[in-house]
């Protein structure tokens, strides 16, 4: 697991920790995020059928940046507590966004009140190497969000930036 770290700007609130891993599969890859703090403080999207949706991000949600070496390309992956899911591919930085092929993600999510784990197992192409992100939004029931990342551009909290993308994978 990863360690994530908490933006600057972020206070740090009822989650005192976030790590993550991800592999890759022949398939595609799987991921792993945990929340370690008072879960009952913050606010989980409720279990839901497992779709596509879009808005993900503006609640607890967890996020996968894809990008092959030494391309300009990458894909988002937002997954949610709730058991949905989306994906976008984009040219470059947050330019020509569209829906990302996706051949399956199945979401199992677990939580108490002292942690939550969200496992994640995405069947995609995803070439590799690549430069990967893992990141975290935690949202607060006073509106408030926590941004978590392996990494961060300077200024506001930005996952999209490459900056983010710190973790090499290989297959």
């Amino acid at each position: 697991m990863h360690p994530l770290m908490l933006h600057v700007a972020c206070d740090l609130g009822p989650i005192r920790a976030v790590s993550a891993s991800v592999t890759a599969t022949a398939q595609g890859c799987e991921a792993e995020f945990r929340l370690d703090g008072r879960v009952p403080a913050i606010v989980l999207p409720a279990r839901a059928t497992p779709a596509r949706m879009d808005n993900l991000w503006q609640t607890t949600c967890f996020e996968i940046f894809w990008q092959p070496l030494g391309g300009t390309r990458y894909r988002e992956f937002n997954l949610s507590p709730s058991g949905c899911w989306a994906a976008y591919d984009f040219d470059d930085f947050r330019e020509g966004m569209r829906d990302a092929p996706v051949d399956t993600i199945a979401i199992a999510c677990s939580h108490d009140d002292g942690g939550l784990v969200l496992t994640a197992s995405i069947a995609a192409a995803l070439p590799a190497p690549a430069q990967v992100a893992l990141n975290a939004i935690v949202a607060h029931p006073d509106g408030g969000k926590q941004f978590w990342a392996l990494g961060f551009p300077p200024g506001k909290p930005e996952f999209h930036s490459e900056a983010c993308r710190t973790l090499i994978i290989e297959r």
